[in-house]
């Protein structure tokens, strides 16, 4: 007998309460804000002040050095969550993984989240006032408070995060050993006929030229795609005239810009490290992704 829809999105809800109610009687430990981050689950500070970001963290029984897992929320925002979908992932590779917040308050959007507040209001900001730049801020505090000032890190995001993690690959410096985008709701093509945040169009020279570019083409990036992720009409979705020029769902853009990346940097020569994975039957489920086993292949496709 098939379940009715009615049925599944009612489930759904419980489900939720039931993690939300987990959750708000299981709070994480709040660290100091010194010596090596505590085993299990935790929050630390990144910053002071106004301009401070909490961080939910995980360190498992069994680790041991290394390395860091930065793990970035979708446009819910329950970094607390993500936190919790990372734990086997972890507990199996023995990685410290660091979920920050990126409130809605100060980073509110599409904008100033998904997009690291490059361009706001047609006009690009100051690299130096990028939200990109938190991401070397949380690495170095993280490096610090472990005592290892070269703790190597990967970086995962799923959905809003995805695209975080897609933009931070092509405009910030590479350090990361893998940049994984699951499920990103539109993606970044390396091309300039189309406007910041679907392309490189309207970025100044230094961020758009060939050699921005190729360095795009070149960075330790993934796109992780579940196949049913497929629905045209997903509240999420982007939607927009832009969002719609690059495909009808998040795993027909995915493919899309792999292939268009693909096949650029073929023509010119140019180098290509990026990597397609996909995880059969799941749709857009950020906790799916995560415990999937093929999001160790999007991670660590050497091991």
């Amino acid at each position: 007998m098939k379940t009715s829809p009615e049925r599944l999105h009612a489930g759904r809800r419980i489900v939720l309460l039931i993690t939300a109610l987990f959750l708000a009687l299981t709070p994480p430990a709040r660290s100091d804000q010194v010596g090596p981050i505590p085993n299990g689950f935790s929050t630390i500070q990144i910053g002071t002040g106004e301009s401070a970001l909490t961080a939910f963290t995980y360190k498992p029984a069994n680790y041991d050095g290394g390395p860091l897992l930065l793990v970035f929320h979708g446009m819910s925002r329950t970094a607390e969550h993500y936190i919790y979908y990372a734990v086997p992932l972890a507990d199996r590779h023995k990685l410290l993984v660091v979920a920050p917040l990126f409130d809605t308050n100060r980073f509110p959007g599409r904008i100033y989240y998904n997009l690291g507040g490059v361009k706001v209001d047609g006009r690009i900001i100051p690299e130096d006032d990028w939200v990109y730049q938190r991401v070397p801020e949380i690495i170095q505090a993280v490096r610090q408070r472990e005592g290892d000032p070269s703790l190597p890190y990967y970086m995962i995001g799923h959905s809003a995060g995805g695209q975080f993690v897609m933009h931070y690959a092509a405009l910030m410096p590479p350090g990361a050993l893998r940049m994984v985008s699951a499920n990103p709701g539109s993606d970044l093509f390396p091309r300039r006929d189309w406007e910041f945040g679907y392309g490189f169009g309207g970025l100044p020279r230094q961020l758009s030229d060939d050699a921005a570019i190729q360095r795009y083409l070149a960075a330790p990036f993934t796109l992780y795609l579940g196949t049913k992720d497929i629905d045209p009409q997903h509240p999420e979705l982007d939607r927009t005239y832009d969002g719609e020029r690059e495909g009808a769902t998040r795993l027909e853009r995915g493919r899309a810009c792999y292939a268009f990346a693909q096949k650029l940097a073929e023509v010119h020569g140019w180098k290509f490290n990026w990597r397609l994975v996909e995880v059969p039957g799941i749709a857009h489920d950020g906790k799916g992704m995560l415990q999937a086993k093929q999001a160790e292949e999007a991670l660590f496709p050497s091991q």
